[in-house]
């Protein structure tokens, strides 16, 4: 499986932002997974786990930047956490790979855990249709709530928002319901997870059946705590895949 280090230049203000790209080692088009780095880290981050398991399945992988890390330390912390400009990286890298590579654009598949989940759900909110299947891992739902709720990340949730309440709402998923209510969906929370509490998923998903019952998001509270189960994220995506029909030329 052969890494590329791509450069895509923002539609939104012209820049270079750099993702990881892993090409399948195939002749065919090939699935691309889509995995986005968790709170605290960069492009990088999901590398060794995701890698690996969409070389395994004979898909493409790409680990977009968008940003960098949601930290005090980061210079660019504006525009990461959730920005429109992040988010449009995100967009934009899946573009570039889809023109320049042999993927299967029928079969785009996201995947993130923690922040990465928080960024799974917004692009879920921004283009719910391109994606086959989205598997969001306990995500932050609400910027205002989880400042409340966790010191640890206050200040950089904080320094990232520019100290505004209707900034963190508007980088929050739960701002993007209708979007969301579009996409194909499944979120995944620790009951006892003690980063994230569990309401930020049981909300969310509370408030979507109330507005759109019929939307294909759904919501797996599972023994556990801040963690994401591969095993669990891939027999979802695996599940939504969409196969070549087989002709029956038995007669």
């Amino acid at each position: 499986m052969a890494q590329t280090e791509i450069n895509v230049a923002s539609t939104l203000d012209g820049s270079l932002q750099p993702s990881l790209f892993f090409e399948a080692d195939t002749n065919e088009k090939a699935p691309l997974l889509v995995g986005l780095h968790t709170w605290s880290f960069d492009r990088h981050n999901p590398v060794a786990r995701m890698a690996q398991v969409a070389n395994s399945l004979g898909w493409h992988f790409l680990s977009p930047e968008f940003r960098g890390p949601n930290l005090v330390s980061n210079p660019q912390r504006t525009d990461a956490c959730g920005s429109p400009l992040a988010k449009q990286d995100i967009a934009d890298a899946i573009d570039y790979v889809c023109a320049h590579y042999a993927v299967d654009a029928e079969n785009l598949f996201l995947l993130g855990c923690s922040g990465g989940g928080h960024m799974a759900l917004l692009m879920a909110g921004l283009c719910p249709e391109r994606f086959k299947a989205i598997a969001s891992f306990v995500p932050i739902t609400d910027l205002r709530c989880w400042a409340e709720q966790n010191e640890n990340y206050r200040h950089h949730v904080l320094a990232c928002c520019d100290n505004s309440e209707d900034e963190m709402y508007r980088r929050s998923p739960i701002a993007y319901l209708d979007g969301i209510a579009r996409s194909n969906t499944k979120i995944f929370h620790g009951k006892y997870d003690p980063v994230v509490p569990v309401s930020h998923s049981l909300i969310l998903f509370e408030q979507l059946m109330k507005t759109h019952p019929q939307s294909r998001v759904f919501l797996d509270v599972f023994d556990g705590g801040h963690q994401m189960d591969m095993e669990q994220a891939l027999y979802w995506l695996r599940s939504q895949q969409t196969t070549a029909a087989v002709t029956d030329v038995t007669g």
